[in-house]
């Protein structure tokens, strides 16, 4: 499967850019999720890779190929691209079966492919399965049901899917009656020298031609692939919708209509559909947004294993941060056109590169707690909670007043290269600038946001702490008021009342408590993350010690 790059990658609408300045490698096999809020860009994205957009300018390159270059002039249709979508909405035509709407995009398949015999390929797979034929027939009578009579159906889907064949083969090995014969081997020894005949014939016919065959019976000369101009043949298309069906465990509904399947398997067809061209790449548009929360869990589960199953590279777009930190090799997390940080779900989770990370990732939502102060050998001396006393210390050395040097070095370049686009011919000036994210601190009563400008200091920090780091316990330092209390069985999440303030935290466990309760609260773990309140700007990580 491809890597797929993306080099300086923007999408503009007149003055708003949906996607600005993109840099991206999704490695080759890797399942990535495109996160963030409703209009950020991430579906904007993978329309552009996947050729339903035209970016406005940049490169993308899908493997050794270069599918869009602006400066180029190349633009590579999406029908070339070899890639697979899968929608929000499943499309699948209701006036056809499952096995016809799978089908259906293969019937439109005419390119240079290998020259194969068909006939010997099938030959050779019935004549593996024969070589065992007590397990052949044994396959075929566990599918008489109750009344002694035999189920055709199932006995031909079972052989497709044991021995990996096409339903006409499938079919053949049904006629061949080993499970009602009374001499089994003698039986499959005569309709196995026949399948040899079939096979001998082909090698025969290639030798003619000049070809060699491998053991997929697909012709070679002089080292090459022999290719003709062609549609894909009737054994192949079915084969390929087998394959398919069996990845996805659907193979006993190819003869139902849409109406007669549940969202799961219409979900389940819908993948097939996509599968079975074999594409590069699969790219995925919110597509459990329309299942019940049961069903949507249990599909996450299998899109892992599809993941898995096919080696495919997946692009996946979605709002749910959940269904991101389950599926997800990699989180690419965007807002309002700017990638905010490119890393795998737990280092998205435990580290953020800013503010608007740390709020978007994880349920509950992360606590912030705005602190005052300075550093101190090494460790922040901060006033929090109206001047009650906290320390935070990093797990790893640093420096504040180098960091601060080196964040306004950074702003500075971002200036220059910002002034050097402006000044080339056909810049347009972005309507939706960036701004800092207005994080959100939780109180008893909200304070008014008249939108008043604030002037921060290199002395305002801001302090991150996940919910599963807030304990109660009798030797906490600050002293807190059950706000409210929500148990689920395997954990209780608690909102504390430190004053005006309110923290939320995870008690694991069949916790209950009472509100109004009087609590001690403290902070354990090392994972509690400090920003910078100016910029918002990802600081350390370290852990927290009240006085």
């Amino acid at each position: 499967m491809p890597k797929i790059t993306l080099e300086h990658v923007t999408k503009r609408y007149d003055k708003f850019y949906a996607v600005d300045d993109l840099n991206l490698v999704i490695e080759d096999n890797a399942f990535v999720t495109l996160l963030g809020p409703s209009g950020c860009g991430k579906t904007t994205t993978l329309r552009m890779i996947a050729g339903l957009e035209t970016p406005t300018s940049g490169k993308i390159t899908i493997g050794d190929r270069v599918v869009f270059d602006s400066a180029e002039g190349i633009n590579i249709p999406a029908n070339k691209r070899k890639v697979g979508f899968l929608f929000q909405n499943y499309a699948l035509w209701p006036n056809m079966t499952v096995y016809e709407n799978i089908s259906f995009g293969l019937t439109n398949i005419k390119e240079a492919l290998p020259v194969i015999y068909h006939d010997a390929k099938a030959a050779a797979k019935m004549l593996k399965a024969l070589k065992r034929p007590n397990d052949v027939a044994k396959l075929i009578n566990d599918c008489y049901d109750k009344k002694g009579k035999l189920d055709e159906k199932k006995a031909i889907v079972k052989l497709i899917d044991a021995y990996e064949i096409s339903q006409y083969s499938a079919k053949k090995m049904l006629s061949y009656n080993l499970h009602t014969s009374s001499n089994v081997a003698d039986d499959a020894k005569k309709y196995s020298l026949e399948l040899e005949k079939i096979i001998a014939t082909a090698k025969s016919d290639a030798a003619t031609k000049g070809y060699t065959l491998d053991d997929e019976f697909i012709a070679y000369k002089d080292g090459e692939v022999v290719k003709e101009v062609r549609k894909l043949t009737k054994e192949e298309m079915d084969l390929s919708v087998r394959r398919v069906a069996r990845i996805t465990n659907i193979g006993m509904f190819m003869e139902r209509y849409p109406a007669e399947l549940s969202g799961g398997q219409q979900q389940r067809v819908a993948i097939a559909r996509t599968l079975a061209p074999e594409p590069t790449v699969l790219f995925m548009d919110e597509p459990l947004s329309n299942l019940d929360a049961k069903l949507r869990l249990e599909m996450r589960s299998e899109l892992q294993r599809l993941h898995l199953d096919t080696g495919s590279t997946f692009v996946y777009v979605t709002h749910d941060q959940m269904e991101a930190m389950t599926l997800a090799t990699r989180i690419c997390l965007i807002d309002n056109g700017y990638l905010q940080q490119y890393d795998a779900p737990l280092d998205v989770y435990n580290k953020p590169n800013n503010l608007f990370v740390a709020d978007f990732v994880g349920n509950p939502a992360i606590n912030f707690i705005e602190a005052h102060g300075k550093q101190n050998d090494g460790v922040f001396e901060l006033d929090v909670f109206n001047k009650n006393k906290l320390k935070f210390v990093p797990n790893e050395p640093i420096d504040i007043k180098k960091w601060h040097t080196d964040l306004n070095a950074d702003k500075e370049a971002e200036a220059r290269e910002l002034a050097k686009k402006a000044s080339q011919k056909g810049y347009v000036e972005r309507s939706n600038k960036e701004t800092n994210f207005k994080y959100h601190i939780a109180m008893i009563d909200e304070l008014e946001d008249y939108g008043d400008e604030i002037e921060y200091t290199d002395r305002d920090f801001v302090i991150g702490i996940r919910p599963e780091f807030v304990t109660i316990d009798a030797s906490g330092k600050f002293e807190g008021e059950i706000y409210s209390s929500m148990p689920t069985g395997m954990e209780t999440t608690v909102r504390v009342a430190i004053g005006n303030y309110l923290l939320t935290g995870v008690m694991f466990g069949g916790v209950v408590y009472k509100l109004g309760d009087k609590v001690k609260v403290d902070f354990k773990g090392k994972n509690a993350i400090l920003f910078d309140r100016k910029s918002g700007k990802f600081i350390a990580l370290g852990s927290l010690k009240a006085e």
